[in-house]
């Protein structure tokens, strides 16, 4: 699925601690909306990793190239930059970067 790509957000507040996770091959930062609402925003390096929801998200690939295989799946999909894809809440996914550095933005909802 496409997506417009964001390219900012106005008036949020930013947790300027970061989510470090496998040895710093994916790093993002929460952002906080008036609303109530959270995203994240982030790197990853190549690699491919397991992540598990509470909520569901929206994961959107705003640079760069990943693949995603959802669990209880065997097949892996192309996500490349301006696209996105749907996890849902108490589930999990796999991400892979081959090459390069995939940006994203996390939406939880």
């Amino acid at each position: 699925m496409s997506v417009n790509t964001v390219e900012r957000f106005d008036d949020v507040s930013v947790l300027c601690k970061a989510n470090i996770y496998f040895d710093g091959k994916v790093i993002s930062h929460t952002i906080l909306f008036k609303d109530g609402k959270k995203k994240t925003v982030g790197l990853i390096f190549p690699g491919s990793f397991t992540f598990n929801t509470d909520a569901p998200e929206r994961m959107e690939i705003i640079a760069g190239n990943s693949r995603v295989k959802q669990a209880g799946s065997d097949q892996w999909v192309p996500y490349p930059s301006g696209t996105f894809f749907l996890v849902p809440g108490k589930s999990s996914f796999e991400i892979a970067v081959d090459e390069g550095v995939a940006e994203y933005v996390c939406s939880f909802e």
